[in-house]
């Protein structure tokens, strides 16, 4: 089990094991849900993203020809709501 301290803010940093465990980085959202025992869970966001999102993401004037392998990686980071 781990231990976190609230700060005078009453606010929680949760470790970066926890953080991992969930599958979140930065800039991402966690669920928080309170359970009527005084517990609460937490779980990873869904994320969210449409087509219209992904549209275009790789166009680019004047850039550079991209490879196959250079188009698959972007798109993989697209759709994981990286920039």
């Amino acid at each position: 089990m781990t231990t976190l301290t609230i700060t005078a803010k009453g606010q929680v940093t949760l470790r970066q094991d926890l953080l991992k465990h969930l599958g979140v980085g930065p800039g991402q959202k966690i669920e928080v849900e309170k359970l009527p025992d005084g517990r609460i869970t937490a779980k990873a966001a869904a994320r969210k993203g449409a087509l219209a999102d992904f549209i275009g993401c790789l166009a680019h004037k004047g850039g550079p020809i991209l490879t196959i392998d250079e188009i698959k990686d972007i798109t993989a980071r697209g759709w994981a709501g990286e920039k």
